[in-house]
């Protein structure tokens, strides 16, 4: 998931700070605060995010998670730091690949233009996986259209890039790594040929800017909902699928995301 985003991580109208007495016993506001923005529960984990977060709000210049919360509810840019540190998610080409064989099926019985989204794209695997599947199966480009979303601003930064490493690759065979990609040193640059057929965006899902997107035949939204509570996970679903063209659309949940208990009945 984007090098934009960029300044001065020391925040100077926040300097005072340092000479007061630092005050990071408590961040159960702050955890609250990101759960609304993002849908995120860490409460599994507290303490390994809190010690993460302390780290975060001393790097920037702030001495206690009050005034960093104070300050991060009303700057933009601090909010996306905040975000993006949180959530940085490993993936891979051709992850639970059987889903993006049934697509291909699906697709071949179709002669309408259809539109898959990704969401989380993180950085750009998955979308990349689907594009270059989609190619192999002499589907042609000009019936399909890919997005992919994230709300991390900076993975999706470099899946714009779009340049891997082999542990990114490892599924891939070696017959499409060498038709896509071009190796140079120790990373893989993914062909601008697949590059052009995704179009990237940095969104939240609990943001109304996720409906600006119109709607999809095919959503994979895998390995998500791991993250939300269950009532999170409710709302989530709800505004996957109210963003589905129609009836014949699908949502490709990932094998984690235990959705079966969230269904309405």
């Amino acid at each position: 998931m984007f090098k934009f985003l960029k300044r001065d991580v020391r925040c100077d109208k926040v300097s005072n700070y340092k000479d007061q007495n630092e005050d990071f016993k408590d961040a159960s506001a702050l955890f609250l605060y990101f759960k609304q923005l993002t849908g995120i529960d860490f409460s599994k984990k507290e303490a390994l995010i809190t010690t993460k977060l302390m780290n975060f709000c001393k790097d920037r210049g702030f001495y206690t998670f009050e005034s960093f919360l104070d300050n991060v509810r009303k700057d933009h840019y601090l909010q996306q730091e905040l975000v993006d540190y949180l959530t940085i998610n490993e993936t891979y080409f051709y992850r639970e690949f059987y889903q993006v064989e049934m697509l291909i099926q699906m697709i071949k019985k179709r002669d309408d233009k259809i539109r898959i989204l990704c969401m989380p794209a993180s950085s750009g695997e998955e979308p990349y996986s689907i594009a270059m599947a989609l190619l192999e199966a002499w589907i042609p480009k000009e019936k399909f259209e890919i997005v992919g979303v994230d709300i991390n601003a900076e993975v999706i930064s470099r899946a714009k890039e779009a340049i891997y490493t082999s542990r990114s690759l490892y599924k891939v065979p070696s017959n499409v790594q060498e038709i896509y990609f071009r190796q140079q040193g120790t990373y893989f640059h993914l062909s601008d040929v697949v590059k052009k057929l995704v179009k990237f965006e940095v969104v939240n899902l609990f943001d109304d800017a996720l409906f600006g997107l119109g709607k999809f035949d095919y959503i994979f939204c895998r390995n998500m909902m791991i993250y939300f509570d269950q009532e999170t996970k409710l709302e989530a679903q709800k505004r996957v699928e109210s963003i589905l063209r129609d009836q014949h659309g699908r949502v490709f949940w990932g094998h984690a995301d235990r959705l079966e208990s969230v269904k309405k009945s």
